[in-house]
């Protein structure tokens, strides 16, 4: 992945081993002409070592990564590693401005807009800036993300796990649950594990806010990365007591209302269900209709509907079949009292319990 010898880091100038470096880097204008800026963090360490490139914010309102991004930035010296870190805080500055998933105005996706093109559209333009003068020069990506507004998702990685190295770096992450595929096209995972940098997505809770069990869940799995790749020697890389890969033809679904009305939830406090559990009841206003969704099967609740009311169509929870061994497993932590972060803190991962968190 490199050579003997520390490398600079190369920008509009050169970040030299054992130099840390933090600025912001223009990849757009506003209307009245004003620069569109990144904050970012440069890391280069004394010793030789892959470069890794952390990415959050690419959608404008998930938060739980912009706050990883801080504190590995505080948290690693040059003098610490064996390497590049390169942390991009946060990508869609518009739509972190507006605290909206899109691009504004245009409602673009930039999460679909990579590799880009220097002259384009608003999206393209920034994923070009943003995949040419810093993801291509790494080896290696982690990209954080969390569900969307009204829904949450469960703390897990999403990889292509036909490429070798892009397992190596899902494994290391170490979080229970992998969802193995290439990536929609134009995502930046996709497009970097396509070009030979291989990229996992950090799927980690709720859009609008801070979870700090999840952040520090995250925290551990960057410092297992850098120690699997020898960035960070002092490092240790920690197993999950239980994983499960979920591949592109093995069974996981989106469960959709087929009835309008209100959403109560009544799975949990844990996202394991059993076929024939009940998920949540449809309702009308006046009761006199109800339709209970159910499990089809037994599984993992991976997202799940947060707002309360639904349209016929709309998404009520993502559910990914499961092995009777990783069943067992799951099991047995739960009787510990703890399942994965989310009753571990306080937390319980539930639609009606806001105030938990």
């Amino acid at each position: 992945m490199s050579d003997d010898q520390p490398r600079p880091f190369r920008i509009d100038a050169d970040i030299d081993p054992g130099e840390k470096r933090q600025f912001r880097f223009e990849v757009s204008k506003t209307y009245l002409g004003d620069p569109v800026e990144i904050p970012v963090t440069v890391v280069n360490g004394e010793g030789d070592g892959p470069r890794i490139c952390l990415t959050a914010a690419l959608h404008g309102d998930e938060l739980n990564g912009v706050k990883v991004l801080q504190e590995v930035a505080d948290r690693y010296r040059p003098g610490d590693i064996h390497g590049t870190l390169v942390c991009l805080h946060v990508v869609n500055v518009p739509g972190y401005q507006a605290q909206q998933r899109y691009l504004p105005i245009y409602d673009q996706d930039l999460n679909r807009s990579f590799p880009g093109k220097e002259r384009s559209n608003t999206a393209e333009r920034i994923a070009h800036a943003v995949y040419h003068r810093f993801v291509s020069q790494c080896d290696l990506g982690l990209d954080f993300h969390t569900s969307t507004r009204n829904r949450t998702t469960m703390y897990h990685a999403r990889a292509d796990i036909g490429s070798p190295e892009t397992e190596r770096l899902a494994a290391a992450f170490g979080t229970n649950v992998i969802l193995s595929g290439e990536g929609d096209a134009g995502s930046l995972r996709a497009v970097a594990s396509r070009n030979g940098v291989p990229t996992i997505t950090v799927e980690m809770g709720k859009a609008h806010r801070f979870q700090p069990g999840l952040i520090e869940k995250a925290l551990s799995g960057v410092e297992n990365v850098l120690a699997e790749y020898g960035v960070y020697p002092e490092g240790t890389v920690t197993e999950p007591s239980w994983r499960t890969v979920m591949g592109p033809n093995e069974e996981k679904r989106w469960l959709r209302a087929d009835t309008g009305g209100l959403v109560e939830m009544q799975w949990g406090p844990n996202p394991l269900v059993h076929e024939g559990d009940a998920i949540c009841t449809i309702s009308d206003h006046f009761k006199d209709r109800e339709r209970v969704v159910e499990a089809p099967f037994t599984g993992l609740i991976v997202g799940v509907l947060e707002n309360p009311v639904a349209l016929p169509g709309h998404p009520i929870c993502h559910l990914v079949r499961i092995s009777s061994e990783t069943r067992e497993e799951i099991e047995h932590e739960i009787s510990r009292g703890e399942f994965d972060g989310y009753r571990s803190y306080g937390q319980r991962w539930m639609a009606d319990e806001e105030d938990a968190e």
